[in-house]
């Protein structure tokens, strides 16, 4: 672990944060984490959501056969950034994959034999899916369909979200999806009336669709502990998915109950295709694929978040006029939620923030703060040539 490496990490730990299921990993047991890490697929992909210097220090201690003392590894480490290894140390600690010890330093058995296994290639576990047999009937799906297909199911999720309470008719999503919707807090039924998205939803807006799924997949796993399913099975499933190779078929024939329960839910999030429910065979989308990874989990990034375009698309003038130069129907109807739209032509949409449209906001329980920072996270390249981006009467107003 040579000087300049740390430095190197060090840098990069600390712009990055931690990946939002590493908390919740580590709330869970040293028993049920040693159950998850006799699977392959399982450690590859947690290994994948740890931060540099984490995997680094992992990777040092991979391929020993035996444990090395604490002292050794510490002089590895400059003396300027001792703190960020020992946070490393720590968070690689609870995940039960470094056994605490103030004298020697070893990875957890269990752990480093699946890694060692998924790395290399070997055994015959399943634990990356077993991968469906062609024949004359079917071929495999093309990346096209299921990349389309898990578009249409994740913008039907978004699309009902924003057009809530609106008086617009959005296809429904399923009625599993909705009660997770309002599990989350964000969606809420007020006093009896439709689903309205709620403050929280509206910050799930801004977020990258990336961000979006596991913060639904999260408060699914928080579900499933509630109505007493294997978590083991849960996790190590989602953990497949994402180690699976898209456009591929899979057999549901290895699958747990549990598992093939999932099937039905994660159909409806968009994360795998099935020709029909009772198929034995499906096939994981690009939002499955990537569940670990930092490529982008949909094709063409049409979300409403921060990651959702390169560059901002909203002008705003000093007299509350927005032009908003954008085609996307998620966006428009994100702004619909605090803009009085008023025309709408390819590629722009002309509105006004209003005493009217901004009350409304207010009564859907989106703040003031939560809309100046979507107008500051969207604004058009032009806006951000102002000394100010927004105007400061737009900010008080």
């Amino acid at each position: 672990m040579p000087t300049r490496t740390a430095d190197t990490t060090s840098n990069a730990a600390i712009e990055s944060s931690p990946h939002a299921l590493l908390p919740f990993l580590q709330s869970q047991s040293q028993n049920t984490l040693t159950r998850l890490y006799q699977r392959p697929s399982s450690c590859l992909s947690i290994f994948r959501l740890l931060a540099s210097l984490e995997r680094q220090i992992v990777m040092n201690l991979l391929w020993l056969e035996s444990s090395i003392a604490v002292a050794t590894m510490a002089a590895w480490v400059h003396r300027d950034h001792k703190k960020l290894y020992d946070s490393a140390l720590a968070i690689l600690s609870r995940l039960h994959i470094l056994p605490n010890s103030a004298v020697k330093l070893g990875l957890n058995s269990t752990f480093k034999s699946s890694l060692r296994q998924a790395i290399t290639g070997g055994g015959t576990s399943g634990s990356f899916g077993v991968p469906s047999q062609k024949d004359d009937r079917s071929s495999w799906p093309d990346v096209k369909t299921l990349d389309g297909y898990a578009l249409e199911r994740w913008e039907t999720i978004l699309h009902y979200m924003v057009s809530s309470g609106t008086g617009q008719q959005p296809t429904k999503p399923s009625q599993d999806v909705l009660y997770l919707l309002q599990r989350s807090q964000l969606m809420t039924n007020v006093r009896g009336s439709a689903l309205q998205i709620t403050s929280a939803g509206f910050q799930f807006l801004l977020h990258s669709p990336h961000a979006q799924l596991w913060d639904l997949l999260l408060e699914y796993l928080h579900m499933a502990e509630e109505r007493r399913m294997d978590v083991v099975e849960v996790l190590s499933f989602l953990f497949m998915l994402s180690t699976m190779e898209l456009g591929m078929e899979y057999s549901t024939e290895n699958l747990s109950q549990t598992q093939q329960a999932m099937l039905v839910d994660l159909r409806d999030y968009g994360l795998v295709w099935q020709r029909e429910p009772s198929s034995q065979r499906f096939s994981p989308t690009r939002l499955a694929t990537t569940l670990t990874s930092s490529s982008p989990p949909l094709p063409t990034s049409t979300g409403t978040g921060a990651g959702a375009q390169v560059q901002g698309f909203i002008v705003l003038e000093t007299n509350y006029r927005i032009y908003a130069y954008t085609d996307n129907p998620l966006q428009t109807a994100v702004l619909n939620l605090f803009v009085s739209l008023k025309y709408r032509f390819p590629n722009l949409v002309v509105g006004s923030i209003t005493r009217e449209s901004v009350k409304k906001a207010l009564e859907n329980g989106i703040s003031a703060e939560q809309i100046i920072s979507y107008l500051t996270t969207h604004a058009h390249p032009q806006m951000h040539k102002n000394v100010c981006l927004l105007h400061i009467c737009i900010s008080q107003h």
